[in-house]
C-alpha cells in the first residue's frame, strides 16, 4: 500500500467540510433494545456509541455513520437490523454524540483501528457471544473508517458493507464546497480504492442513482476495485444520498440480510 499522510486532510480547509460534529448529552439507561457504549481511543479521549442487540448469538454489524449523523439517530432505524436478527453497533467519531475531542481525518482513521481492536471486548461486556460473525459497515464518510478496518482485519471479519461511499477524497472535498486542495490522491487521500482492492471478504456496495453528494460513479468504482470474489453492487433508482433507506428499504435490507446470512449479497 502506498505511503500515506493525512496532513492535508487534517488542514482546516478539509476538516471544515468533511466534519459536522453534533453533540448529544442524553445517554439512555441500558435496556433490552439499546446499550450505550464507550471506547477509549487515546489516554484522554473516549468515543461513544450504541449497541442495539438482537440476541447474544446474533451476528453483529460494526457501523460507522455519515458526517452529519450521530449514533442516537439510529435509535429510530435499529429495528430494521435487529428485526432481521442482526445486532447493530454504531460508533461515533470524536466530537460527535457523547464523544470527547474534535474530529480530524487522522484521528478518524486511527480511532477506527482502536475501535475494531476493542469491539469484541465491548460486545462481551454486553453479553454477546465471543464467536458471533462480525461485519463492518460504513456510510458516506464512515466508509473511510470501515475500509481502514477491512484493510487491516482481512478475513477476521465476515464481510464488508459500503453505503453511499466515496472513491476519491480530494474530489469529494471540492464537491462539498471546499477549496481545491493541491495534493495527490494516492498520497493525501483516504485511499478507499486501494483499501477495498486489498479486501477479500464478501462485499456489498449500496448506492443511490440520484446521489449528487457522492455520485453513483464512486460506488461503481469501489465495486469495480473490490478485491473480493464475492462482491455485489446494488444501485437504487430514485435514491439520493440521504434518502436511500426511505426509497430503497426493501432491496437495501434484502441485500444486507443475504450478505450476513447467505454468505453473499443478493443482486
Amino acid at each position: 500500500m502506498a505511503s500515506r499522510t493525512y496532513d492535508l486532510l487534517d488542514s482546516p480547509e478539509a476538516v471544515n467540510v468533511l466534519f459536522f460534529p453534533r453533540r448529544d448529552a442524553f445517554v439512555p439507561e441500558p435496556s433490552a433494545t439499546v446499550r450505550p457504549v464507550s471506547v477509549r481511543v487515546d489516554h484522554d479521549v473516549a468515543v461513544g456509541g450504541r449497541l442495539f442487540p438482537a440476541g447474544p448469538e446474533a451476528p453483529v454489524i460494526l457501523y460507522f455513520h455519515g458526517n452529519g449523523e450521530i449514533a442516537s439517530d439510529y435509535d429510530y432505524l435499529s429495528h430494521l437490523y435487529t428485526g432481521l436478527g442482526i445486532s447493530l453497533l454504531v460508533m461515533d467519531f470524536r466530537g460527535y454524540g457523547t464523544s470527547d475531542g474534535w474530529p480530524t481525518a487522522s484521528t478518524l482513521i486511527a480511532d477506527a483501528g482502536v475501535i475494531y481492536d476493542r469491539t469484541r471486548e465491548v460486545l462481551a461486556a454486553e453479553g454477546i457471544a465471543a464467536d458471533v460473525p462480525l461485519f463492518v459497515m460504513g456510510r458516506s464518510l464512515g466508509s473511510a473508517s470501515a475500509l481502514e478496518i477491512a484493510s487491516r482485519a482481512g478475513d477476521a471479519i465476515a464481510g464488508l458493507i459500503i453505503e453511499s461511499g466515496f472513491a476519491h477524497t480530494l474530489e469529494l472535498i471540492a464537491r462539498l464546497g471546499g477549496r481545491p486542495l493541491d495534493g495527490d490522491e494516492a498520497r493525501d487521500g483516504f485511499g478507499n480504492l486501494e483499501k477495498i482492492a486489498g479486501t477479500a471478504v464478501p462485499t456489498l456496495v449500496l448506492h443511490g442513482l440520484e446521489d449528487w453528494i457522492i455520485p453513483v460513479e464512486d460506488g461503481r468504482a469501489l465495486h469495480g476495485h473490490a478485491g473480493a470474489a464475492d462482491k455485489t453492487l446494488i444501485e437504487i433508482p430514485g435514491a439520493g444520498h440521504n434518502d436511500i433507506l426511505l426509497v430503497g428499504q426493501r432491496v437495501y435490507f434484502e441485500s444486507v440480510r443475504s450478505l450476513v446470512f447467505g454468505g453473499g449479497a443478493a443482486g
